[in-house]
């Protein structure tokens, strides 16, 4: 060997190769201090030599080298074989030095300065001297490799480090081959090593270490120890391992502190100390305990009372305790057989005075039959009792902080009827005497009956239909009908003890006040999770009946698909209805948020739960009057329940509601009312259907405005011209005819909400049917309104005004943030940037990129 090639192969060793983080290495050539025993090729004339070297640290490595005096053929050198471990692609770092050829002799007529690298991909270790053939097919070439730095006698002596990728590895290994033809060179080291994203701790996730498998791999983490995902959400928080073994854009999480933690450096959650809380999961810092309470441990989250204070179930953890108000002393001073007086010792005074007293009673040994009765003195009169029965009895006061303890139960009972008393006697006699005047009157009666119908042997059949119809149906009943509307609620809502109620936060405004979640802990029954809507103080009696009326109206209701209302609480303030918890919300903000994510077979599932739940109400004669997706909720398990009964009747011209508009008096949603209610304020249940074919339109669209940006009175016309909306994009033909057949202009011609539901059957039960697109011939003829027309992309400026127009504002900071700063460069964005940025949804990705694409063809027109 020529002497260039020993100092070509011994200063190479000069400069120290780059090493990465995240890195696993598959090979290194450095490590090895025996034979590499790779293969040579043509083996009857080799020109690859191997030789011990020593590195930059002196240490023996191994290494090749060649330097073909005038030889034309192409000399190979493969190594042995590589396990992939899986991952999609590799980098090999080459080091090695490389003669110039200006310094070779003048006969190196066929000297180059370049050597080719190979690779060859197997699931085994199959490789011989023979095969695979030694040619660029089956070898797949990476690279042509050039030197930076060349070697000359007497000039800089550097070596030259490469870093080149293999991509699209799908087997279980591979070999590399080496092809120098004509080249003076020396292979010094060879380094094979995957990229992967390390363990990473961020918004309170922990992501373990994830090796990409594709251009981005989806890792799955976890919440951080004493932290748990925000709301009803079960989804682990993910996040995207890049190619490159970095992580991309932020993660998917809603992991936050329990309560009792606090958030520290945005990754750890640490316990609150003794004396502080934190009541709710969130990032919220710990707090000092109100006044008279203390925690007995770290990472509480509610403080406890202190001995003799007191804090009411309404009041919220961050009230102060308050001196407590046993009341004791409860004894009877008057009875009868069906009524005892009793009175109590008044309580000691305290700093607040006492406002009224609430008693339950019940018979002894029924705990699950409270009833209750208020006073403003220290004593009441509790009537329609049983005769010669005992009854537990507790008392409790109520001040400005609420309601004291319920006193210890004391037994009470009514009088025993040992002995019959001359006017029990009288009262016998005189009902002996009323029940033969009744039996001789049915008698009179039956006989009358029994001679006309002998006379007429053909009775009206209407009048008998309508009687089995009032025998057999329940009907509506409208709680206005009641000269008290009070009696309407006692009659179908039941009454809860507020101490069963635990209020957790507040989650929105209604109508009448605030909407909240809580605990509904009834002895006896399981605890569940309720909604509580509450009556803002300062209310008038007509805002209390009318707020109550809603509980009258839901208590007559028990279906599937309407929601179910779990009792009231009106004997203290404020007043509450309660009813079931739905985790996913209102169906409108639902759809939007999960835009393109549901099959159409999985919303003409939550259409179907829809109808039957209309049919039902149709069925008990009542009109909704407000069907639309803002009035359907859905649960965890994506069951979409009727609600908000009764609303819009009590709407007046003072509602700020931009939803409702001003109709002959009052206010009405008008792009979901039927004609005839526009016009005449016509309700019925046809007019109902018609809303639903409006609410099929906004589910299919995934919560697009009804007629988008048309004001008002362009809709009436509309409508009033016989045109209907047009399709959502993507929706099935079958879906889009019924729309049509509820808009229908007569509303006897409009299907009743059996028909709707029967329809809706059929179409789940023949999922084929949902794959047909486009107008039906056959159907009912109606002039279509256009299409909404894409943002008028001419009028975007910039980034924030173009991400407005196609309502994907909540991913401005992540575009600009990547860069993205101008229409010129959106409309160069690809799939991978999208993710990069953090837009994984896939109905979202869709409808960013078929703007893109607009932006493509009309790039000429826009303004930049």
């Amino acid at each position: 060997m020529d002497d260039h090639v020993f100092w070509m192969v011994w200063f190479g060793f000069g400069l120290t190769g780059l090493i990465t983080a995240e890195e696993e290495v598959l090979m290194n050539t450095k490590l090895e201090t025996s034979d590499l025993r790779w293969t040579i090729y043509p083996s009857t004339d080799p020109e690859w030599d191997e030789l011990t070297g020593l590195d930059e640290e002196g240490s023996s490595v191994r290494t090749f080298q060649i330097c073909p005096m005038e030889s034309p053929l192409a000399h190979w050198l493969r190594t042995r074989f590589i396990p992939g471990r899986g991952a999609s692609q590799v980098y090999v770092e080459i080091r090695f030095t490389m003669m110039e050829c200006s310094a070779m002799p003048s006969s190196y007529r066929t000297c180059r300065e370049t050597f080719n690298l190979y690779y060859y991909q197997s699931d085994e270790d199959t490789a011989t001297d023979t095969h695979p053939a030694w040619m660029e097919n089956p070898y797949s070439k990476v690279d042509t490799v050039a030197a930076d730095f060349l070697l000359r006698r007497g000039g800089e002596r550097k070596s030259n480090v490469k870093t080149v990728r293999l991509g699209s590895l799908s087997k279980k290994g591979f070999y590399l081959a080496f092809q120098a033809q004509g080249a003076c060179m020396a292979l010094l080291s060879v380094k094979v090593f995957l990229k992967k994203c390390p363990a990473h701790i961020r918004a309170f996730s922990s992501f373990p270490e994830t090796l990409p498998h594709s251009l981005v791999q989806q890792a799955v983490g976890v919440c951080v120890q004493n932290s748990a995902p925000l709301g009803q959400s079960l989804a682990p928080p993910t996040m995207f391992c890049g190619e490159d073994g970095q992580w991309v854009g932020p993660p998917s999480s809603t992991c936050a502190c329990k309560p009792g933690y606090e958030p520290v450096d945005s990754d750890r959650c640490r316990a609150c100390g003794s004396g502080q809380y934190k009541a709710s999961v969130g990032g919220s810092l710990c707090r000092v305990c109100p006044d008279n309470s203390n925690t007995h441990s770290t990472g509480s989250s509610v403080c406890v009372c202190r001995p003799g204070f007191h804090r009411a179930p309404s009041d919220l953890p961050e009230s102060a305790c308050t001196m407590a108000v046993p009341v004791s002393g409860i004894r009877r001073t008057k009875a009868s057989e069906s009524s005892v007086s009793l009175s109590w010792t008044i309580p000691p005074q305290t700093q607040h005075s006492i406002q009224e007293y609430q008693l339950r009673y019940s018979l002894k040994g029924q705990d699950d039959g409270w009833q209750y009765v208020s006073s403003k003195s220290n004593s009441v009169v509790l009537s329609d009792l049983a005769r010669a029965s005992q009854y537990q009895v507790q008392v409790r006061a109520r001040t400005g902080t609420g309601y004291g303890h319920f006193s210890p139960a004391a037994t009470i009972s009514t009088l025993p009827d040992d002995e019959e008393s001359p006017s029990r006697l009288m009262l016998t006699g005189v009902l002996v005497a009323i029940g033969l005047l009744v039996l001789i009157a049915v008698v009179i009666v039956a006989v009358f009956c029994f001679r006309r119908s002998s006379r007429r042997r053909d009775p009206d059949p209407d009048k008998s239909g309508q009687f089995l119809m009032g025998q057999g149906i329940k009907v509506y009943i409208d709680p206005f009908t009641y000269e008290d509307p009070n009696e309407a609620v006692r009659e179908f809502a039941k009454e809860i003890d507020v101490s069963f109620v635990k209020i957790e936060e507040v989650i929105g405004a209604g109508e009448f006040g605030e909407v909240c979640r809580g605990r509904l802990r009834v002895p006896g029954r399981k605890e569940s999770c309720v909604a509580i809507k509450t009556l803002k103080g300062g209310y008038t009696d007509k805002q209390r009946r009318d707020f109550l009326s809603e509980a009258s109206i839901m208590g007559q209701f028990q279906h599937p698909n309407i929601i179910h209302l779990e009792g009231v609480i009106t004997a203290s303030c404020p007043v509450m209805i309660l009813t079931e918890y739905m985790e996913n919300g209102a169906l409108d903000s639902f759809l939007r948020l999960n835009d393109g994510q549901f099959t159409a077979i999985q919303l003409v599932g939550m259409l179907r739960g829809i109808a039957s739940g209309m049919k039902y109400l149709c069925e008990m004669s009542f009109v909704h009057r407000d069907l639309a997706a803002r009035n359907i909720l859905v649960n965890s398990n994506l069951v979409c329940k009727v609600s908000d009964f009764g609303l819009s009747r009590f709407l007046t011209e003072n509602s700020s509601d931009p939803t409702y508009t001003s109709s002959l008096g009052g206010k009405i949603p008008i792009r979901w009312t039927a004609p005839e209610a526009i016009a005449f304020r016509k309700f019925t249940s046809a007019s109902d259907v018609w809303s639903y074919g409006i609410l099929m339109w906004e589910v299919m669209s995934f919560g697009e405005r009804p007629y988008w940006d048309m004001s008002n009175q362009d809709v009436i016309n509309a409508i009033e011209q016989d045109y209907r909306l047009p399709a959502p994009p993507e929706c099935p033909a079958a879906l889009h005819q019924l729309m049509l057949d509820c808009w229908q202009k007569e509303r006897s011609a409009r299907p009743r909400f059996c028909a709707i539901v029967s329809a809706l059957d059929r179409l789940i039960r023949n999922p084929a049917s949902l794959k047909i697109t486009g107008r039906i011939p056959d159907g009912p003829s109606h002039p279509l309104l256009d299409q909404r027309p894409p943002p008028s992309l001419s009028r975007c400026s910039s980034v924030a005004d173009w991400l407005r127009a196609i309502k994907m504002e909540r991913y401005e900071d992540g575009f600009l943030q990547a860069g993205f700063t101008s229409i010129e460069l959106i409309s160069h964005i690809s799939t991978e940037d999208l993710l990069r940025i953090g837009v994984t949804l896939a109905g979202h990705q869709k409808k960013i990129l078929s703007s893109v694409q607009t932006l493509r063809i009309h790039g000429g027109s826009l303004r930049y």
